[in-house]
């Protein structure tokens, strides 16, 4: 019988080179690369010589102040991040359950006031699937966190990340009825300005009263009052605190049932929305494609 050998794998890079590589190409800075791996920048850039001795070509343009992948270093990212998110996955499964486990983060207002209300027929089509929601408005280190996707307000370009555009970050102002009646109704944009402004330092008010030709608001002055979330500014309108400015699409149900009312079809928009991001070299993974399309599903429906 003839000698059967396994087929020879192709010589492997050093792997504390390929990680720094990885660390530096999604920062394109030695210096945010280096802390991230808790190294010395000097110990970065040797990790890169290594690795760029080996494949005989530099992988990085250093430039003043900035640095650029080369085409061989344009070549080698993609699958290297690929690499380490598959190698991630690997890992995530041998602790136990990573799969039947997505981990998504978003902002408060978003996860109380959309999410809650439709991530039951997300469950209902998965039900092997356990969904973890965190809240919080930071940004998300793939790299270094247990979570699988994120829904952030931003203008939707974020490197290495795909992004879906989920809903428009639009703001009017909101006031609960019985509010606008105390000053006999709110029929001019300036008859705001007679009842409390809820986050009164919140660039979207001046935006607002300035798209509405309103000047002299002087808002500067006002009590500052900053809740931290569009969710708590409606509860406080809805109690009849003051008026908030708030994004239409996460209080449909609320100015439907009545408990707060948009005096003025003015809205503004900054050119933010709402975006469910991950990693690109996850696109594929079935649990993020499967949350994907449903709530890009589920955006879309009336």
């Amino acid at each position: 019988m003839p000698d059967l050998k396994p087929p020879q794998l192709a010589p492997l890079p050093p792997l504390p080179a390929i990680r720094v590589f990885e660390a530096v190409a999604r920062h394109l800075s030695f210096t945010k690369a280096a802390q991230e791996l808790g190294m010395t920048q000097a110990a970065a850039s040797y990790q890169i010589k290594v690795l760029e001795e080996r494949i005989g070509a530099p992988l990085f343009l250093r430039r003043p102040k900035q640095i650029e992948l080369t085409e061989p270093g344009q070549r080698l990212a993609p699958a290297v991040s690929e690499a380490f998110a598959i190698l991630g996955q690997a890992y995530a499964a041998a602790r136990g359950g990573a799969d039947g486990l997505l981990c998504v983060t978003t902002v408060l207002t978003f996860a109380s006031n959309w999410l809650a209300q439709h991530l039951g027929s997300f469950q209902l089509a998965h039900p092997a699937l356990a969904v973890r929601l965190d809240t919080s408005s930071r940004l998300t280190d793939f790299a270094r966190e247990d979570v699988d996707l994120a829904i952030r307000s931003g203008g939707g370009k974020w490197p290495g990340l795909e992004s879906h555009k989920l809903l428009d970050a639009d703001f009017t102002p909101m006031l609960s009825p019985k509010l606008a009646a105390s000053i006999g109704g709110v029929k001019q944009p300036a008859d705001l300005l007679r009842l409390p402004i809820l986050d009164p330092g919140d660039i979207w008010w001046t935006q607002w009263f300035e798209a509405a030709g309103v000047t002299g608001h002087d808002l500067a002055r006002r009590p500052g009052s900053s809740m931290g979330a569009q969710a708590y500014e409606a509860n406080a309108a809805m109690a009849g605190h003051g008026v908030a400015i708030l994004t239409r699409a996460l209080f449909k149900n609320e100015i439907a049932d009545g408990r707060l009312v948009q005096p003025f079809d003015l809205v503004g928009d900054d050119g933010h929305a709402y975006w469910l991001v991950y990693p690109t070299a996850r696109r594929n993974v079935p649990k993020i494609r499967a949350f994907r399309d449903w709530i890009l599903a589920e955006i879309a429906c009336p």
